[in-house]
């Protein structure tokens, strides 16, 4: 099939999204009086209980081993021919060629489209539909399929329970500009006012998604827009692709959801608000790490416990230095007693030097004598010889 008759096809979906038989009026938009929160006024299926986007609280997840890595099929085989990007009012669409596919599901699914959610650029605001632990990202990308295995379109699958899957990608802003989406991104200025359509290069689909396609979350829930068939296996990957600011301000800038000859209105804030969960399971394809949710009494007790650990590794930190101190004070001293000595060793000797006796004159040098003693009384002792 050429590209008009591809195309063609594919405007007559993206019509058909936005009617339903015996509604009021086919015009929708997120804010407003025919904003999301008058949908069900107007489409009845988006009142429903298995409404999308959702938060996915991790904690509540369930693991289910059976869901392996999912399969790009055709992807990367994007072939000479150009895709098309296309402006319907309410985001940009890039239709994709029946060749690609999808593997890892229950059936065989046809790509169909990918298209985008963003925010305003406001700091801190949302811009992706579905959440992550009441967080959400800066952008989304859905990349939607159809049950070929089971219905011959995509008009007669997207009204039946198994008709849709769509993979959700989260987006997140980064320093490093993402290659891959330039290939659309730099054609919006070409198609800035709704109903407006250009040819751009074909390029490799795959390169948009994230690189684990084995870790994500897996739950049945519905079209993100009127008239919010409930239809579609939602594939939500855990893992984020990156952006850079640049890119995020252009997505959030430059497209208008107005007709050309119109009032300029941008095309910001295209997202879904979270809808109820209601009685469905969050499936997980991987286990979940252990994790532990605190009360607010664990958390003061915790705190206070952290505080009296930390004083009391001050005091035994106070302890301990003081008791090298001392020991090391005590050693000190113990030197100085070893090393010290009485004043008669360290001062000099101020004794006179002995004089050599000499003889008057006129007198004798007499022998010295010594005299013996004994325990006889009354014998002399006879005297000791002079000495030699």
């Amino acid at each position: 099939m050429d590209l008009v008759g591809l195309s063609l096809p594919l405007l007559l979906v993206f019509w058909q999204w936005t009617t339903t038989t015996g509604a009021a009026v086919t015009y929708w938009t997120y804010t407003g009086s025919v904003g999301q929160s008058k949908w069900a006024d107007y489409f009845p299926d988006c009142g429903g209980k298995a409404q999308s986007p959702v938060d996915v609280a991790t904690v509540q997840t369930q693991y289910d081993p059976s869901l392996g890595p999912l399969t790009p099929l055709g992807y990367s085989q994007h072939g000479n021919k150009p895709f098309s990007l296309y402006n319907n009012g309410h985001t940009v669409v890039v239709p994709l060629p029946g060749w690609m596919g999808l593997g890892g599901l229950p059936w065989q699914f046809t790509a169909v489209q990918m298209h985008l959610h963003w925010g305003n650029g406001a700091p801190e605001a949302g811009g992706s539909e579905h959440t992550i632990n009441g967080q959400s990202s800066a952008a989304e990308l859905h990349v939607v399929h159809y049950n070929s295995e089971l219905y011959p379109n995509m008009s007669v699958a997207m009204t039946q329970q198994d008709g849709l899957a769509v993979l959700g990608v989260l987006i997140e802003t980064g320093e490093e500009a993402n290659q891959a989406f330039w290939n659309i991104l730099n054609y919006l200025g070409r198609i800035r006012h709704a109903g407006q359509s250009v040819s751009i290069p074909a390029f490799d689909v795959q390169s948009l998604l994230p690189s684990d396609l084995g870790r994500y979350y897996r739950y049945n829930g519905s079209l993100t827009t009127p008239p919010c068939f409930q239809s579609v296996l939602w594939t939500l990957f855990t893992e984020t692709v990156k952006i850079s600011h640049t890119q995020l301000m252009k997505l959030e800038t430059v497209l208008y959801a107005s007709k050309e000859d119109a009032d300029r209105v941008v095309m910001q804030d295209n997202y879904r608000t979270p809808q109820p969960l209601n009685d469905r399971t969050i499936l997980s394809s991987f286990p979940l790490e252990s994790v532990k949710v605190y009360t607010a009494g664990e958390i003061a007790a915790i705190v206070i416990g952290a505080l009296c650990g930390c004083v009391g590794v001050a005091v035994i930190i106070r302890f301990i230095v003081k008791t090298i101190r001392f020991f090391k004070h005590l050693h000190n001293e113990r030197v100085l007693v070893n090393s010290s000595t009485s004043s008669w060793d360290v001062l000099p000797s101020v004794r006179p030097a002995p004089v050599p006796r000499t003889m008057e004159p006129g007198k004798e040098l007499k022998p010295d004598v010594a005299l013996n003693t004994t325990t006889e009384p009354g014998k002399k002792e006879d005297p000791v010889p002079p000495s030699v």
